[in-house]
């Protein structure tokens, strides 16, 4: 079936009613849109080819909790169709956007290297098409995928060659990332090991002895790095694919090692219990934290990334955010990867939750709920928080991708279907 898209006329006086209507509680609108647009959206590039990566292309990388399950036709297998589709998916996004590449999607030309001696000609691709698109690059180690990371241990093997070989992998990472930050804006590095194990260890500690010190290593101003370029952030886990008993990064361990080597802490909403959310956690870290990563994801039963939706979890999350006015202490990243629909699809989808998120928050009456909570009016604070779940939010959402001209409401998905049958069904 056709889909239908809204007439600017019908945008326009749907936005007007529902204007009035926000007004009527003190909420600005066209501030709220204007805010909305101007918060960075890191992309992540692993969900075009199911988190294959340049260097392992047509490669089995499942295991160490890493897996995109699907088979739908017309996965990216190079760099250039990667960006192509990326390409794509920001054309139909509204707001600023960043894009986050790995490791593993280095491109050689033809002369490939280990890990450990990656240099930021490696991703020189990937800086120009960042510069012709005017956007920022974020970047990630890759601690999987490799066949030194085969057995689930890498920065805390109990073999000090191994670590060794991960830790110069680390810092060459750190180089990649500070020279992207010096061509294109400060770049984040976000830090993610799959080290742990399927059942109980004995030891524990030596394990996470070894982790403190490769990372010690690695972030050792000896190495030159501006850390005003290149921002570092660990991410825990909870458990992955083979390490359900025992990670040795956990939550944990990175917030009290981020906080006491000045790192960005990295929570990830499917990186925690499953019935566990991490809206209570922002809070609670920024007491303490200069800044997070948040990774939005949705976790179903377990860590599986599925695409982001417009739900309550990820509401929550940007709530919290908003109501503590914290968006200067917050960087907005995604991570979920499907490989059993239209990938451009998954993109859009995702992104324009966690944007609709954004702007969900900032059309949030917070100024009478707080004077109701400190009036000691629950039920009306209660009362006011679900009337405000059937406000008039789509209208204000069509005007913010008109404004920022991009297809309104569901009009982005007959260009998505025209890409898949023009580029995406070419690819065997």
């Amino acid at each position: 079936m056709s889909i239908p898209s809204p007439a600017a006329s019908q945008v326009e006086q749907a936005y007007e009613l529902a204007k009035h209507r926000y007004a009527d509680f003190r909420v600005d609108t066209d501030a709220a849109i204007q805010a909305a647009l101007a918060i960075p959206i890191s992309l992540h590039c692993w969900q075009t080819d199911d988190v294959s990566g340049l260097e392992n292309a047509g490669k089995d990388i499942s295991g160490a909790g890493i897996m995109a399950t699907g088979n739908y036709p017309g996965k990216a297998r190079n760099g250039h169709e990667i960006r192509s589709d990326l390409g794509k998916v920001m054309d139909l996004l509204p707001g600023v956007q960043r894009v986050n590449i790995h490791a593993s999607y280095a491109e050689f030309g033809g002369k490939p290297v280990d890990r450990d001696e990656q240099r930021p000609e490696h991703f020189s691709d990937w800086i120009e098409w960042a510069r012709d698109r005017v956007i920022g690059l974020d970047f990630n180690t890759t601690f999987f995928a490799h066949p030194k990371a085969d057995d689930g241990y890498t920065l805390a093997h109990p073999d000090p060659e191994i670590r060794a070989f991960w830790m110069r992998h680390g810092i060459a990472c750190r180089h990649i990332a500070e020279h992207i930050g010096r061509e294109l804006g400060p770049c984040v590095l976000n830090h993610w090991i799959p080290d742990g194990c399927k059942d109980y260890p004995v030891d524990r500690w030596t394990a996470r002895k070894n982790l403190v010190a490769s990372y010690d290593e690695m972030f050792d101003a000896k190495h030159g790095i501006d850390t005003m370029l290149c921002i570092d952030a660990v991410e825990s886990k909870l458990f992955g694919l083979g390490s359900e008993e025992f990670v040795a990064g956990s939550a944990e361990f990175y917030s009290n090692y981020a906080l006491s080597r000045n790192l960005v802490l990295c929570l990830d909403m499917g990186h925690f219990h499953p019935t566990e959310t991490i809206h209570d956690k922002i809070s609670a870290h920024l007491m303490f934290h200069k800044k997070l990563l948040i990774h939005t994801s949705r976790p179903i039963r377990w860590d599986s990334d599925h695409v982001v939706t417009f739900s309550d979890d990820t509401r929550n999350v940007f709530m919290e955010i908003a109501r503590g006015q914290a968006w200067d202490r917050v960087i907005v990243a995604l991570d979920f990867f499907d490989a059993s629909i239209n990938r451009v699809g998954a993109y859009v989808v995702g992104t324009r939750a966690t944007r609709k998120a954004i702007l969900y928050s900032l059309l949030d009456p917070t100024g009478i709920l707080k004077s109701y909570e400190d009036e000691g009016k629950n039920a009306q604070r209660l009362a006011l928080m679900e009337d405000f779940k059937t406000m008039p939010f789509g209208a204000v959402w069509d005007m913010l991708c008109v404004r920022d001209d991009v297809p309104p409401a569901s009009a982005w998905i007959p260009e998505m279907e025209a890409y898949e049958s023009k580029v995406m069904s070419e690819r065997k």
